[in-house]
């Protein structure tokens, strides 16, 4: 994922809580031809590991795939095993940050604090997640941003969207990642595109050529 806003790739991270596998590759293709540039399925949603699979398989090559709410190092290691890149957590766990920099994966933790933010970092992440942004607004990231190192990347994600994106860009976000905004159960793909356009329209907005 990139470390800063670039209105050519927009750092954005599509969450598909509860995609089914049988709609995931329907609605990664509406994303991907949006220009999203990561996709997460979330451990909880239904058969995730399927899904995850044919996921890698079919756009591994085009977008940064992997899991959401990711708990343990054993799930790190499921989600690797059917090829899995990303990994993104609702918390702050070393233990999971180190395995999954160990096998070589992008790992995204959750924050709430600075003091996760920095044992985050230290246990090797180096993009992170303030979570649920929504709940602490832009000037918690812009006062976590000024002490963090400059290149560890932080997205906002939970209550971020094209309706509210200028806010979170003049505090210093590298990204969001899209929830509700993009992907609900019951979303058909074409809902899902037309969704995915106008969120990464909104953002290149930000940053006109």
């Amino acid at each position: 994922m990139p470390s800063s806003p670039d209105a050519k790739t927009p750092p954005i991270v599509a969450i598909l809580r509860g995609v089914k596998p049988e709609e995931i590759l329907d609605v990664a293709a509406a994303l991907v031809e949006a220009g999203i540039g990561a996709i997460e399925v979330p451990m909880n949603s239904p058969d995730p590991l399927v899904s995850i699979g044919k996921l890698c398989a079919a756009f591994g090559d085009q977008a940064l795939c992997g899991a959401g709410t990711v708990l343990s190092p054993d799930v790190v290691d499921q989600v690797a095993g059917v090829g899995g890149k990303l990994i993104v957590t609702p918390n702050t766990d070393p233990a999971v940050i180190r395995h999954a920099v160990g096998l070589g994966l992008t790992v995204m933790p959750g924050f709430a604090t600075p003091s996760e933010a920095f044992a985050a970092v230290k246990a090797g992440a180096r993009s992170l997640k303030l979570f649920p942004a929504g709940t602490f607004g832009p000037g918690h990231i812009k006062a976590v941003r000024d002490v963090l190192p400059k290149d560890v990347s932080v997205y906002a994600v939970g209550g971020v969207g094209a309706a509210n994106l200028k806010p979170w860009i003049e505090a210093g976000v590298s990204g969001i990642g899209g929830g509700g905004e993009l992907y609900r159960p019951g979303y058909w793909a074409q809902e899902v595109s037309q969704r995915a356009k106008a969120l990464v329209a909104a953002w290149t907005a930000e940053f006109p050529s």
